[in-house]
């Protein structure tokens, strides 16, 4: 083996510069091609993908040996890896990782089933050769993230509840990281959907906007459970909005319960990280640029780090918000007295998907807008403005699923979405597991199918 690790050439493994292989047949017949994808493994092992039987599959089946040139993106020197295939996976976590990849890749484009991922071959990495020739001088060495990680952990076990964790997060991204747009997504596990709780540096915020599994980079993540990070783009995106949804109501006028998706029209790098705590889902860390090759495997690395830590927090956050609201469940939410109301705001319900609209604007659906009307009615009804989590939570009637769900990162959406709309309505904290519903404005109520 020589001095040149695979290390040290981690850049030519971007796919930024497309790989060739160079085998043989039986014959003596050589074949070379173009690889979409050169995945590092390990120090000593990398991963081709197969997606097609082409003549270099048969190749490397007849004859285990290949070469590979490999091209630094930024020195453009080139290098020649000596490889020995030895077998072919189908699953595990360096299957997953290039098949979630590929496919967001693929999803990104709109080229979704054409790529597919057949298998990852695996390969030993027998010698590496710089190839001589002129190069450019490499880029002057990055600064560790160890220093960057300390405190953005710090800060993050400093929170005491969900949504002061998610500012401090999304602090943490933009400031010490450098992320010029972040979003922080949560799981719906009721829809199996991602909502957006969270975003910096797009014109307008996109909370509540929803992304399929599967669907794009992010949708990739989040299902396979796997980092997603694309270096480059080589297409216009069409992935600049999350699918749309209608709600067709009994007038046959059709309801945009849509909200814009708040990504970038043309980014060059990507990269979605799940959120993940026990093995269980809890959303997506996403993070764009408009400059090529922003985020590299360090990057991944440390974003992976943070959002293993915010996966934690959200769960011991969750637990925690519960028993301190059930601890002070004894005191009752007592009625507040009304301020003078100033105008009038139409608040309608169409029952189908618990959909919010305020003046035939969309506001919120699902279980954050069955929440919301739950608020409205008892302040209506009852002339209620101080609520708790725990009464929510044991309220059958807003349909809450029956897995794990956070209520809080619900009346965070909700919130934040008030917070959006030019109307006296808003929702303000008054303690862990309890909030305040302020209305100025006189409401009314009114359901529809």
């Amino acid at each position: 083996m020589s001095a040149v690790t695979l290390d040290d050439i981690r850049p030519c493994l971007e796919g930024i510069i497309p790989a060739m292989i160079a085998t043989c047949a039986p014959d003596g017949t050589p074949n070379v091609a173009y690889l979409s994808q050169v995945y590092y493994a390990d120090p000593r092992h990398v991963a081709l993908s197969f997606q097609f039987f082409n003549k270099t599959r048969q190749n490397i089946l007849a004859h285990p040996l290949a070469t590979l040139l490999l091209l630094h993106p930024q020195t453009f020197a080139f290098y020649r890896l000596q490889i020995r295939y030895l077998h072919t996976q189908t699953q595990g976590p360096i299957f997953e990782s290039m098949r979630a990849q590929l496919a967001g890749i693929a999803s990104h484009s709109g080229l979704a089933g054409v790529f597919e991922l057949k298998g990852s071959d695996l390969y030993e990495v027998l010698d590496i050769e710089a190839v001589p020739g002129e190069a450019l001088p490499p880029p002057p060495p990055r600064c560790s993230l160890l220093g960057q990680l300390r405190r953005c952990s710090e800060q993050l076990a400093r929170s005491t509840t969900l949504d002061e964790a998610l500012g401090r997060f999304m602090q943490m991204l933009t400031v010490e990281l450098g992320a010029e747009h972040a979003m922080i997504l949560l799981l719906d596990s009721s829809t199996q959907r991602l909502y957006t709780v969270a975003s910096h540096g797009y014109a307008h915020s996109g909370v509540g906007s929803e992304i399929e599994l599967g669907c794009g980079v992010i949708g990739m993540a989040a299902r396979e459970r796997t980092p997603v990070r694309i270096t480059h783009m080589t297409s216009a995106s069409l992935y600049n909005h999350a699918l749309r949804r209608t709600l067709q109501a009994q007038s046959g006028v059709a309801l945009d319960t849509d909200i814009l998706y708040p990504g970038l029209a043309q980014p060059q790098s990507q990269m979605a990280v799940p959120v993940l705590s026990a093995g269980r889902l809890q959303g997506v860390v996403f993070v764009e640029s408009t400059r090529e090759l922003r985020y590299t495997f360090e990057d991944e690395d440390a974003l992976v780090t943070l959002a293993g830590h915010l996966g934690a927090a959200i769960d011991l956050l969750r637990l925690e918000n519960e028993d301190s609201a059930e601890a002070g469940a004894a005191d009752a939410p007592q009625p507040s007295p009304r301020p003078a109301p100033h105008g009038q705001v139409r608040v309608r319900l169409y029952r189908s998907n618990n959909s919010i609209f305020l003046n035939d604007v969309y506001l919120i659906k699902g279980v954050a807008g069955a929440i919301c009307w739950k608020l409205l009615n008892d302040y209506q009804q009852r002339g209620r403005t101080e609520f708790s989590n725990r009464e929510l939570r044991l309220d059958s009637g807003i349909g809450l699923p029956d897995v794990v769900d956070n209520l809080e990162a619900r009346l965070i959406l909700l919130e934040r979405r008030l917070a959006e709309q030019e109307q006296p309505l808003r929702i303000e904290k008054t303690g862990r597991g309890r909030f305040r519903l302020c209305v100025g404005v006189r409401l009314a109520l009114c359901e529809a199918d």
